[in-house]
């Protein structure tokens, strides 16, 4: 199984404020709808529950929701997960790509054995209280494979580099 993370993150490792994402960038949303579409999804419940109810579950994907809120009410069509580990054995079952789309404590999570990393790099400072933030990696291990720059974000693709 090949694990991807898929994130938008600003320039100061911004990924959300006050549970939303800060910015609206359709092609963004369309380059993720791409890459993701007939791919399982991993996320984590307050994710999930961040969706607009029209786009729950995700469609065209097997969803895959890491909670350890015993009061989740398990949506048809949604694989229910207690932890990262579990999820994964879940996801490798069903395809050789699968996407990890947040939130932060779930990238962090699975940023260890990720091979890929699918990054929009928004060109803004996020500045605020109730931030949510991408988790710190070290991009030594990480070889940019492509780049699409755009106005005021770029599309950055990353593999991890084998020791």
């Amino acid at each position: 199984m090949d694990l991807h993370i898929i994130a938008a993150v600003s320039e100061n490792g911004v990924i959300g404020k006050d549970g939303q994402i800060p910015w609206h960038i359709p092609e963004d949303l369309k380059r993720f709808k791409e890459l993701t579409n007939s791919h399982p999804v991993i996320m984590g419940r307050v994710t999930y529950e961040s969706l607009p109810e029209r786009f729950r579950p995700l469609p065209n994907r097997q969803n895959i929701v890491v909670t350890n809120n015993r009061s989740f009410q398990t949506p048809s069509g949604v694989i229910v997960a207690c932890s990262p580990k579990e999820a994964s054995q879940r996801a490798s079952n069903l395809d050789a790509d699968v996407y990890v789309i947040g939130g932060a404590t779930i990238y962090g999570a699975f940023l260890p054995s990720a091979k890929f990393l699918n990054i929009t790099r928004v060109h803004k400072k996020i500045e605020g209280e109730n931030l949510t933030l991408f988790p710190a990696y070290r991009a030594s291990k990480w070889h940019e494979t492509a780049r699409e720059d755009r106005d005021g974000f770029s599309f950055v693709d990353y593999q991890r580099i084998k020791n």
